[in-house]
């Protein structure tokens, strides 16, 4: 039986109050105004979030932020909780991204409870005690890559609540001012940045650099999820220095679009290479370009919206700028013109995109213009007008200004995603003469000597590329003088065109929308029932009929990220839960990690230890095996696992088929909570239903075992195996109303792509969401939607709903084409 014991709340007068609770809360409670800062430990240092890496030391280290997000509690077993909530912090560095400042915490234990009960969104926390591990939900919240675990005895939370500030018309003038005057000088001040000259970086630490681009090569998809530019860069000291960025996003890379361009760059890490210094990115890492032409407007180009530039900062551009005007490796000219392209040349070309269709599997034909006139005959590609986006034909005096741009391989999926309109930058064009070789012609169409073929070839070599460049930059407003100068004989200039083009129609008439309109649906149905389709005002009107025909559009969906619309169903008790939070997930893991206590070998298995490849920490964790898959040598067919941490076990699942993670508890093996995953197979994770599982670890001889699957699996460690399925509502339309349908049971049949697919393999995820923003475009307009047939089925709901509801369900509906999408 445990004592009561007082839990001690601390104040500014360093008075306490007292609660009675059942142990000392580890939640300190800083009230009337005081900073966390005059209360916590004096020998915690604190630490910026930004800077927060896997290797930080925590000890006598704290983090300071304000709660912006705090998620509900989770009751493990008797007086064992979890908890998760996010802090950001409120004074972080200039030039640092939102994402790389707030960041998870994890709460476990009686400390998960308490900050429940104690801690309010907006509050601001000093935590201490802390343990820093690699997030498992980083591509999902886009917070920071790590994340703070707060559990045992050595984890404190010091909360901070400011007082309502007092109405200054109550107070005294001069009250009043040497308030204001007092809240003057606490504002922070604009620090101070230091930059480090090219020719002195050695490798260390994070430093700013300013430099001169002498190559670039622009973001291209790299093998994992990010994107990845390369630059060469310069200064006064001649040294030249290769920087590679690797960013998730497009619009975080640098904006750089010539030889000559100006950086600055923050938080990069010089890096020995082949004896030679590289800069890489790391966190809180930000860029700006500039103009590198004398005379141009000093207007930064940012890749972070906190933007820090001053005087000293415009001194260092103009310094640069006059000592790369002198130098041999800044091209007189950046660009060509069409008009001036000579056959075979290789050349980057600014212009703007009229039309654009995919011509097959590898090339995509992109129909651009600059307002000039090449003095050779262009190559004419034919491709059908249903798979063109834009206008398909122009007048005889512009189509011979229009030049067709063959996009190669990887630049495929660039182009995909440029709008009509953009102005371009393409590097590395090949102006290539007489090909017959070109994609998109016909048998009948033949190709003279002297017509030039415009090739963007596939890779990256010598900085080949596609970047969309601003309006207000100086190459587009030169590029925009030339197009003004085209005057066509009764054709609307392009800014018409583009608003026709995007612009939807005014009014749809029913009678054709009810016929189902003209263009093919892309699905079908498969259901075999012999009715005719109805419209959505004749079918919320039936009440005999339980199966419906229709022929709609999608108006909107839920949810909009396809994580949410992942959940775990049991076929035995029909329950419907979420996937559990990676970040939840991790904890479990980390607790079963930390009380891996030793226990007895299982009389069945062979005990021994796998170490984790590549650990620093040269960390050996239990393993437990059959002795007969031992025999065979198929020992890598399936381990029992203890003592690892979720990180640990994904990393091992790429070298054993089927591994199960287990504890200890008291002296035995056992599972761990059924919140965590019972298995992993490769990328793959399978929950077991907590209602109708009976847990226990394999006990019983490995003679005759088939490891056929996961159901095998499950069924001898006596797991109720949970289903991942995809569970959406759709809103439908046509002439005469909406309707909310659900997208559940037959949803693998209309994606073509299984749920358990979807949640391990990112190609199937992509697919889902493609084929979602192709039948509800972002920002399309109805007229741009596609046409559906869908069968549904109309029901009762059995529990929570009214007794007259009907609910539609689609069923027995296959996409029978991928919708074209319109980026």
């Amino acid at each position: 039986m445990r004592s009561k014991a007082a839990c001690q709340f601390e104040t500014k007068r360093g008075k306490t109050e007292q609660h009675l609770h059942s142990e000392a809360m580890p939640v300190h409670v800083l009230s009337d105004g005081a900073g966390p800062g005059t209360k916590i430990p004096a020998d915690l240092s604190r630490i910026h979030i930004s800077v927060l890496s896997i290797s930080t030391d925590p000890s006598n280290r704290s983090i300071k932020g304000k709660v912006v997000r705090k998620g509900p509690l989770v009751s493990l077993a008797a007086d064992n909780f979890i908890l998760k909530a996010v802090i950001q912090e409120e004074d972080s560095q200039p030039d640092t991204s939102s994402q790389s400042s707030s960041i998870n915490i994890v709460l476990m234990g009686t400390l998960a409870k308490d900050f429940n009960q104690t801690v309010n969104q907006g509050d601001v926390l000093v935590v201490s005690g802390f343990t820093v591990g690699k997030s498992p939900t980083v591509n999902k919240d886009k917070l920071h890559p790590c994340n703070l675990l707060l559990s045992g005895d050595d984890a404190c939370v010091y909360v901070c609540r400011l007082p309502t500030p007092p109405d200054p018309r109550t107070q005294p003038a001069a009250k009043r001012s040497a308030a204001l005057s007092a809240q003057v000088s606490r504002l922070p001040k604009t620090p101070k940045y230091t930059y480090v000259k090219l020719g002195d970086l050695k490798a260390g630490p994070a430093v700013n650099v300013y430099g001169v681009v002498t190559f670039l090569k622009q973001p291209y998809k790299s093998r994992g999820t990010d994107y990845c530019s390369i630059l060469k860069i310069t200064d006064q000291s001649k040294r030249e220095i290769l920087c590679k960025i690797f960013c998730k996003n497009l619009e975080d890379h640098p904006k750089v679009f010539q030889v000559g361009d100006i950086v600055r760059l923050h938080g990069v890490k010089p890096q020995s290479y082949k004896d030679s210094i590289e800069l890489i990115k790391t966190f809180g890492f930000s860029a700006l370009t500039f103009d590198g032409g004398v005379g141009q407007p000093v207007e930064p180009r940012a890749t972070s919206q906190s933007l820090h530039f001053d005087q000293e900062d415009r001194r260092m551009v103009e310094e640069l700028r006059s000592w790369a005007a002198s130098q041999s490796f800044i091209p007189p000219a950046s660009t060509t013109p069409l008009s001036a392209v000579e056959p075979n040349a290789y050349f980057d070309l600014d212009c703007q995109l009229l039309a654009k269709a995919p011509i097959d599997t590898c090339c995509y034909l992109l129909r651009v213009w600059d307002g000039t006139k090449c003095p050779r005959q262009l190559l004419k590609v034919i491709v059908e007008p249903n798979v063109t986006e834009g206008p398909t034909s122009f007048s005889a005096e512009k189509e011979s200004l229009i030049a067709n741009v063959l996009a190669y391989d990887n630049h495929m999926e660039f182009a995909r995603q440029l709008k009509l309109g953009d102005f371009l930058r393409i590097y590395n064009l090949h102006a290539s003469p007489g090909s017959s070789k070109v994609p998109g012609l016909t048998s009948s169409q033949g190709v003279e000597v002297d017509q030039m073929a415009f090739h963007l070839h596939g890779g990256t070599a010598f900085g080949r590329g596609i970047r969309v460049l601003p309006e207000d930059s100086p190459g587009v407003q030169e590029l925009k003088r030339n197009l003004e100068a085209f005057q066509g004989d009764g054709e609307l200039n392009d800014s018409e065109i583009m608003e026709i083009w995007c612009t939807p129609p005014e009014f749809i008439d029913p009678a054709i929308l009810e016929s189902g309109t003209s263009s093919a649906p892309v699905s079908e149905r498969s259901c075999g029932h012999n009715i005719q389709p109805v419209t959505l005002s004749q079918l919320k009107k039936s009440s005999q009929s339980r199966v419906h025909h229709v022929r709609v559009q999608l108006r909107s969906y839920e949810p909009q990220r396809l994580y949410q619309a992942l959940k775990l169903y049991c076929s035995k008790c029909s329950n419907i839960q979420e996937v559990p939070d990676d970040e939840l997930v991790a904890g479990l893991f980390s607790e079963a990690s930390r009380n891996s206590a030793s226990c007895r070998p299982p009389s069945w298995g062979i005990s021994g230890k796998v170490k984790i490849p590549e650990d620093s920490l040269n960390r050996a964790l239990g393993v437990h095996l059959f002795p007969q898959l031992v025999s065979e040598g198929k020992h890598k067919e399936l381990i029992f696992l203890r003592g690892s941490t979720l990180e640990e076990t994904c990393q091992l699942a790429s070298s054993y088929d089927n591994i199960i993670p287990v504890r200890s508890s008291d002296g035995h093996l056992t599972l761990l909570d059924l919140d965590a995953p019972f298995l992993f197979r490769g990328r793959k994770r399978y929950y077991g239903c907590r209602r109708c599982s009976k847990a226990a670890v394999w006990d019983q001889t490995a003679e005759g075992l088939e490891l056929t699957d996961e159901k095998t699996i499950a069924e001898a460690l006596g797991v109720q195996l949970l289903q991942f399925v995809l569970l959406m509502k759709l809103q439908v339309q046509d002439a005469t109303g909406a309707l909310d349908v659900f997208l559940w049971r037959d949803a693998e049949l209309f994606f073509g792509v299984s749920a358990e697919d979807a949640a391990a393999n990112q190609e199937a995820q992509d697919s889902i969401c493609q084929t979602m923003d192709s039948l509800c475009p972002p920002e399309g307009s109805t007229g741009e939607r596609p046409w559906l047939d869908l069968c549904l089925k109309a029901y009762q709901p059995k529990e929570g709903g009214a007794q007259d509801q009907t609910c539609y369900q689609i069923c027995q509906t296959t996409l029978t084409q991928p919708p074209v999408h319109t980026p």
